[in-house]
């Protein structure tokens, strides 16, 4: 049963990443590859124990990956994110922790697995940064507006601080402790 959850668990949280891939794509052929990989992810999500036990994970994180990052890159590039990279060190994985970031645009940043515990991000524009993986953990988040931040996750804002200014995505609730 543990075993089944753990997968079952993983499978759900890629259909949730495919879901806003599909919502923030501006092609139609990576909303209907994201589609099509949904529909293969959800039907062994909802198969018995032994369909769920049989699924290749890594093949299907693979797949995923590779589609979020064309998403990624597809949004970002509206934004210029190249242009505002080059002396800033934001990059996927950057160690960011404790970071001076406040009120700066990041808009199109791909910060996909940064380190940002405890960086100071009030009043900065998040719009189209790639947060997958983030660690938001004690994160200023003050006034912050990540209405259209990629990827940003329910446990990610539980763990940063924020404040009624914080602007997330409807998709996302605002934490009491804020």
């Amino acid at each position: 049963m543990f075993a089944v959850f753990k997968v079952v668990r993983q499978l759900h949280e890629m259909l949730w990443y495919l879901a806003e891939a599909r919502e923030r794509t501006f092609d139609p052929e990576l909303a209907a590859a994201a589609d099509q990989l949904s529909g293969g992810i959800a039907a062994t999500a909802r198969g018995d124990a032994s369909t769920v036990l049989a699924a290749d994970v890594e093949t299907l994180h693979g797949e995923v990956r590779a589609l979020l990052m064309e998403v990624s890159e597809e949004t970002r590039a509206s934004y210029r994110a190249e242009d505002q990279n080059l002396d800033g060190g934001f990059q996927p994985g950057a160690d960011l922790m404790g970071a001076r970031l406040a009120n700066r645009r990041l808009c199109g940043s791909d910060l996909r697995g940064a380190y940002l515990i405890g960086a100071n991000l009030s009043g900065s524009d998040l719009i189209a940064v790639d947060l997958l993986g983030a660690d938001l953990r004690g994160a200023q988040l003050h006034g912050a507006d990540l209405s259209k931040a990629l990827y940003l996750t329910q446990p990610q804002i539980n763990a940063a601080e924020g404040d009624p200014k914080t602007l997330l995505p409807p998709r996302l609730t605002k934490p009491d402790h804020w």
